[in-house]
């Protein structure tokens, strides 16, 4: 083989290897699109990786859903897809995160999909509450907004300011919110006056 064959040679594997990585980019980058439309029906637990890496870690071994004191856990039905089936989310219609100091469902992961961050440089400093999802007012069924006075979102609320007051009327503060829904557990309207979005894409979860 002449010097030139080789050179050309050399330029083929250059250029397969090239288009071998762009094709496994572009698939992991529809793989992560499509996963995180697909999440705006669902709330993950505490501390969940990304999700594209969540489904990738995640064994379905149920253990974050017998950790959890408030059985707000549970695992996604087949319809929402096979790539999510029987991975845990949070049921936030039917309860609230309580924030649980030593975190229970987080601690069960051995894989660490679900995953603490690193300690801080003060150890006796707690854990900031993750960002599970967001609650939003619904101004036709909340009391305040027809006259009546109320509050009790805002007694239950473990954020401070987290819920804002605009004379009596309550506002959700976006930027300090972590989605625990205790406030929509306390509302006692019926229907709730405060409704749980997925932080993804800010639709209603399944």
């Amino acid at each position: 083989m002449t010097k030139d064959q080789k050179n050309v040679e050399l330029d083929r594997r250059d250029f397969f290897r090239l288009g071998i990585k762009k094709a496994a980019k572009t698939a992991v980058d529809l793989a992560q699109t499509r996963v995180v439309q697909r999440a705006k029906r669902y709330i993950r637990p505490p501390f969940a990786l990304a999700e594209l890496d969540f489904i990738i870690k995640c064994t379905r071994c149920t253990a974050c859903i017998e950790a959890c004191p408030q059985d707000i856990i549970f695992p996604l039905s087949t319809r929402l897809g096979v790539e999510v089936m029987s991975t845990p989310a949070l049921d936030l219609l039917a309860g609230a995160c309580l924030l649980c100091e030593d975190w229970p469902c987080v601690r069960a992961c051995e894989v660490k999909a679900l995953q603490l961050p690193e300690p801080s440089a003060d150890e006796k400093e707690p854990i900031t509450a993750p960002r599970l999802g967001l609650a939003v007012i619904d101004p036709a069924h909340c009391l305040p907004f027809s006259g009546p006075e109320c509050g009790a979102c805002g007694a239950a609320c473990p954020i401070k300011g987290a819920i804002e007051w605009e004379m009596t009327k309550p506002k959700i503060n976006e930027e300090l919110c972590c989605g625990c829904a205790q406030c929509h557990a306390a509302c006692i309207t019926d229907p709730k006056a405060i409704l749980m979005r997925s932080v993804q894409i800010g639709e209603d979860p399944a």
